[in-house]
């Protein structure tokens, strides 16, 4: 492939991994907990572990997607924040559609997981969702990338990990002691209790303070963008990439051994070695696509990815796999315990069929 060929404004690679991760979320988890509920074996029960958090310490597959669609979304940034884009936008204009793409996550978060359609505050969660955390490091790293050079954005980087490693081990929690990097010990669960009171999600999992550790995870897929974006030849930006992910992930089991890698409180040596991951992932990515051009395999992934909110929300609000049972239910007298992977699979495969009839008709839903 010629080096010197102009890259275009958006990515395949990125879609592309977008839907990857997409289809972790809206697919292979149930898929392999089907499996293993049909083989049991040692093989398929790691598997099935693979796609579930750990209990508090320790890490999973699973543990990578959530930080790997903040990073899809940040490396997406300096496409659509492009510095010619900025200077032909009122930043009125641009501050307007930021804060309407931040209200609308949060609203689509309080659908999927906040219990808002059940119209009971009693069951209402302000803040408990993925898509809640994307509105957070999305827009925080938006207003940094527009208001500050590159220097001072690898500054607010390190700033984020750094002030949120403090603000977990330094405060005191009432009835508790010196924060600790525990279950119901850690000064950032207590601020979401006291904050958002019988509003929280009752959970281990953190998220007002926790905007942080977003935050950081969003600037480095920015970094990812940046590099992407650049005028360095592919092979190069390839090696870069592999590069980062390897640093990352040193850097953050280094900083681990003091400060614990933990997901569900998302603490800044988590950061930094799921970001390690997440840029090792787009380096393959994107050197099969876009270095190798070897595109064809990836058409699935990148309908998916093209119309990845919407594949979030109808995987959450509908249950697709209840609608292929009405379908496929004559099955299950010869497929036994298996017969939970097939509506599994049989539900993905209605809701591809949505994605891909949209995709096929430019129907592109974005926040």
């Amino acid at each position: 492939m010629n080096e010197n060929v102009a890259k275009p404004n958006r990515i395949l690679s990125i879609d592309v991994l977008r839907g990857f991760d997409m289809l972790l979320i809206i697919f292979a988890d149930r898929f392999f907990i089907g499996l293993n509920q049909g083989a049991g074996t040692p093989f398929t029960e790691f598997l099935a572990e693979q796609f579930d958090h750990p209990e508090w310490f320790g890490s999973t597959f699973y543990d990578i997607i959530m930080p790997l669609f903040l990073f899809v979304v940040g490396a997406v940034i300096p496409f659509s924040l492009s510095k010619r884009m900025q200077a032909s936008t009122s930043m009125t204009s641009i501050y307007r559609k930021l804060i309407k793409r931040f209200i609308i996550l949060f609203i689509l978060g309080w659908i999927v997981q906040g219990n808002l359609l059940a119209l009971d505050a009693a069951q209402f969660h302000i803040f408990s969702n993925t898509l809640q955390a994307i509105a957070v490091g999305y827009f925080f790293s938006c207003i940094a990338y527009i208001h500050l050079k590159r220097k001072w954005l690898y500054f607010t980087f390190a700033a984020c990990l750094i002030i949120y490693a403090l603000l977990l081990t330094i405060p005191h929690v009432p009835d508790v002691g010196k924060s600790v990097l525990l279950p119901n010990r850690n000064f950032a669960l207590y601020v979401d209790h006291l904050v958002f009171g019988k509003f929280d999600d009752g959970l281990q999992y953190t998220w007002l303070l926790t905007g942080f550790g977003f935050t950081a995870t969003t600037l480095s897929g920015v970094f990812a963008g940046e590099l992407i974006k650049s005028n360095l030849p592919r092979k190069k930006i390839t090696s870069y990439l592999f590069v980062a992910g390897l640093l990352g992930i040193a850097l953050g089991l280094i900083w681990g051994i003091w400060h614990p890698i933990i997901k569900k409180i998302w603490t800044s040596s988590f950061v930094l070695a799921s970001s390690g991951v997440c840029y090792l992932f787009l380096a393959f990515f994107y050197w099969i696509i876009d270095v190798q051009g070897k595109t064809k395999w990836s058409f699935p992934l990148k309908v998916i990815g093209m119309n990845a909110i919407t594949a979030y929300v109808l995987s959450h609000v509908i249950n697709f796999a209840k609608i292929a049972d009405f379908l496929l239910f004559g099955l299950e007298q010869y497929t036994g315990a298996y017969y939970g992977m097939i509506t599994t699979t049989g539900g993905f495969g209605i809701l591809y069929l949505l994605l891909w009839y949209m995709y096929k008709n430019n129907t592109f839903i974005k926040v």
